[in-house]
């Protein structure tokens, strides 16, 4: 069974229902003590008095989500994209976040190159390190499902992210996000999670439902889908993380029109019996 200290609900799985005050207030009265933040919601309520709330209310946080899209072919344009990720790294440092998910970018129609993608965002991040430890956040490297390859990240697979964390060559500050909707599927998963070991900064759990209705949007609830989460779980642990088990549900057609105590209820329930 998971010890319930170790639970963390992102922000995102409550992202309709609540404002982070009320967000904030739903994880204080059901003793959730850890939490993930969406930028795009830290951003709207502002970045000092989000840090001042979750500080005030005793939550802990596993991660900041996300900043990245490096990818364009435009110097300017990537230019521009490398200097939002350093203002979410100074972001996640104001509200004392561990690590900042990192999300590559697509594939621009302008260059249909993969490779030359791929290799965009590594020199991206290389550029990013310095910024990452003068502010004591870690790049947490999320390799995403292939099928959002064209419109979200190049870095599709852990075995990627092991390669790309091997050519940094910065384990300290550069670690790797599983997200067990993304990497399910993977036959190599298993021996790239043992690979990537103690790189392994942020675990992040949902399911994947067998009649799916949307690739980003339509994330299942633990043990609603055919994600074998527990064999997961033991993946990671087995490498030697010792983290939050972060619950990252996108849900347009269910889990965000629910009562936020209701929803939050389910997950602790779940993560005792599905995970």
């Amino acid at each position: 069974m998971l010890d319930p200290r170790r639970l963390s609900i992102h922000q995102v799985t409550l992202l309709q229902q609540c404002s982070t005050p009320q967000f904030v207030a739903a994880l204080a009265r059901n003793d959730v003590p850890c939490t993930s933040l969406w930028r795009d919601k830290v951003r709207e309520y502002g970045v000092e008095k989000t840090a001042r709330i979750i500080a005030d209310n005793g939550i802990g946080l596993s991660g900041y989500c996300f900043a990245g899209l490096i990818t364009s072919p435009d110097r300017s344009e990537a230019a521009r994209a490398r200097d939002d990720v350093r203002r979410a790294l100074d972001e996640a440092a104001a509200v004392k976040a561990p690590c900042l998910v990192f999300v590559a970018g697509g594939v621009d129609p302008r260059d249909k190159n993969i490779a030359d993608t791929r290799a965009r965002a590594l020199d991206g991040v290389a550029e990013l390190i310095p910024d990452a430890r003068s502010v004591g956040v870690r790049i947490a490297l999320e390799p995403l499902h292939p099928m959002i390859c064209a419109t979200r990240s190049v870095l599709s697979t852990v075995k990627l992210a092991n390669e790309w964390c091997d050519r940094l060559g910065a384990d300290d500050i550069v670690g790797i996000a599983v997200d067990t909707y993304a990497v399910w599927w993977d036959p190599e998963i298993e021996a790239e999670i043992a690979r990537a070991g103690k790189r392994i900064c942020s675990f992040h759990v949902s399911d994947w439902l067998a009649d799916t209705q949307d690739l980003r949007l339509d994330r299942g609830m633990m043990g609603d889908g055919v994600i074998d989460l527990p064999a997961l779980r033991r993946m990671v642990e087995t490498a030697g993380y010792a983290g939050y088990v972060e619950v990252e549900i996108f849900s347009q057609r269910n889990w965000w029109q629910r009562d936020p105590d209701e929803v939050i209820g389910v997950i602790k329930d779940r993560v005792q019996t599905a995970v």
